[in-house]
């Protein structure tokens, strides 16, 4: 039998949202980055993005850097296994706007470098003269 995913909106005042859910917040964490204006900049993001489990988001106009990794003390039980010494962030963490909901959507969203890659190509101004095309390659000399 397929047990029914508790809405928030049904929880009793003495209940805790953290009981019904899987943990989320623990399995992430995301770092706001500078947002890029030239090309240097993507090429950081590009790099970011060479690394496993690693992605790119804008929301509010700010980007961020995502890792998806598991704390190491999330237990089985999707509980802290270090609860009464947790570090501040996460006794500052609340569940008022957590992703519980499973509602979040990113204004951009990268995965692969690729993809910023060619974000990059069509949002940044290129220089006096750089043209959207590759050079030319050198002519070969003609054997005689």
């Amino acid at each position: 039998m397929i047990q029914k995913k508790v809405r928030r909106q049904d929880l009793g005042p003495d209940e805790n949202l953290c009981d019904h859910c899987t943990a989320k917040c623990c399995r992430y964490f995301a770092l706001p980055i500078e947002t890029p204006t030239e090309f240097a900049d993507f090429e950081f993001i590009r790099w970011y993005l060479l690394h496993d489990r690693a992605s790119v988001f804008l929301d509010d106009d700010v980007w961020y850097l995502l890792v998806h990794t598991t704390c190491k003390h999330l237990q089985d039980d999707h509980r802290c296994g270090i609860y009464e010494t947790r570090p501040q962030i996460c006794r500052d963490y609340t569940t008022d706007a957590c992703e519980y909901d499973d509602d979040w959507c990113y204004e951009k969203y990268f995965e692969t470098p690729e993809q910023i890659w060619e974000y990059a190509e069509a949002t940044t101004p290129r220089r006096p003269g750089q043209s959207l095309r590759s050079t030319k390659p050198p002519q070969l000399p003609i054997l005689g």
